[in-house]
This record gives structure tokens, sequence and C-alpha cells, in this order.
């Protein structure tokens, strides 16, 4: 028998991805597809709550990321910068939700402080729960839980009897956070590329040649669309 599920996914990923390709077929620098991208989360971010979509997490900064250009992670790190500053007044006159995801320590100290400073204050907002998955990878985040469960088991206050997947979940940066219904991919490519690993287990995959500063309102709807057309039986046998 097939499994049942609602038209409207409650949680939608995306992998913001294209920026770069879809300047450079403007003739324009990588960094304005990088600002033009920033832009368009806004637009999302409405178009989701609008449709019914409860939690929305993109990844905006992967670990692999750092290994660009300098120039190019430069502006990325400033644009992220101006970003937080930006969703502040956007989560207030939202009712949005914001949480980052990732290794924080790694990113720049003024970077984290806007991060502490907005999820603070947008805490107790019941809006559209808004996740960034910012120096973010999916193994990195794997392996910073199995050192906290480690650390934990030597301190006494954990044994191998008591982990289970949902105790384990409870060690990873989405802890509270239901996992994906369906991922998105902008721009073509057709892999997750170390985005929520242990999250996507039995989600629903999307992908689409649309670059992200495209990517509207109009395109997540085709996606939800074709999520809510999809029979999902994890791994039983249909019935006729």
């Amino acid at each position: 028998m097939s499994e049942t599920k609602n038209a409207v996914p409650c949680h939608v990923a995306i992998i913001l991805d294209g920026n770069g390709r879809w300047a450079k077929s403007k003739g324009m620098p990588r960094n304005y597809g990088h600002m033009q991208g920033a832009k368009n989360v806004e637009v999302v971010c409405r178009a989701a709550y609008d449709m019914g979509i409860k939690y929305l997490t993109v990844y905006a900064f992967s670990t692999e990321n750092w290994n660009r250009p300098k120039d190019e992670v430069d502006a990325l790190m400033k644009l992220l910068d101006n970003y937080m500053k930006t969703c502040l007044k956007t989560a207030k006159k939202n009712n949005m939700r914001v949480r980052v995801l990732g290794d924080k320590t790694g990113l720049p100290e003024q970077t984290q402080e806007r991060i502490a400073q907005l999820e603070e204050a947008s805490r107790a907002y019941d809006g559209l729960q808004f996740q960034i998955a910012l120096n973010y990878g999916g193994q990195d985040e794997i392996v910073r839980a199995v050192r906290k469960i480690m650390q934990e088991t030597a301190d006494g206050l954990l044994s191998p009897a008591d982990m289970t997947i949902q105790r384990f979940a409870d060690y990873l940066d989405t802890k509270g956070i239901p996992e994906p219904d369906l991922m998105i991919r902008t721009s073509g490519e057709q892999r997750i590329s170390n985005f929520l690993t242990w999250q996507l287990a039995y989600t629903e995959l999307y992908f689409t040649p649309v670059p992200w500063p495209d990517f509207d309102g109009e395109e997540l709807a085709k996606a939800v669309e074709a999520y809510a057309g999809r029979d999902r039986r994890f791994g039983k046998v249909k019935e006729d």
C-alpha cells in the first residue's frame, strides 16, 4: 500500500546553485550573481510561507566553499554579514524565526555576533521557520555530533546502549527541526553536495535547470506540484 502525504511539504530544503553562471550569462562578475541570489531569498521565503510551507532551509555557504578564490570568499563573507543585518528586519516584519546551521566558529567574529543577535531576536517568532546553512557540510555535522557523543560517553553521561537513531539526531545542528520532505537543487546539477547528509535519507529530490536568481514563487510551486504528484512507498509493494 502506498504511503500518503500532504500536497504541501512541511519542510523544504534548497541548494542555492547557479549564481555565478547566471551572472556570467549576463556578462557580469560572479559576485553580482551572489548579490542577486541573496535578494531572491526573501522572495522565496515569502512564497514558501504563503504556500503553507512551515520550514525552509537553504544551503548558502558550504565547508568546501572556502576553496574558492580569496576575493570571491571575501565578497561572500561581506555579503553574508550584510544579509544578517537585513534579515533581522525581515524576520521581525514577517514573524520569521531564523536559525543558522553549520560550524559557526569557523566564520568571522563579526558574522558570529550577527548570527547570535539574529537567532536570539527571532527565537519567539512562530511564522516561517527559516534555517540558513553557513560553513556547513553534512559530513562535518556528523563528525561534530560524534565528537559530542564520544565526550559525553567519556564523561560517563552516555553509554552505547543509550544510542538510537532519534538520540543521534538530537546531536545534529537540526535538533528539533523535522527532516525535509522535499529537497530542491537549482541550476541543473543532480547531487546533494554534502547537504543535510543524515536528514535527507527519505527526502524527495527535485532538480531544476533554473539558476537560483531566477527561481521564484512560480518555480517553487512547480517543485511542490511535482512533489505532490509522487507516490512514496518506502519499500512497500504498491497494491493495484
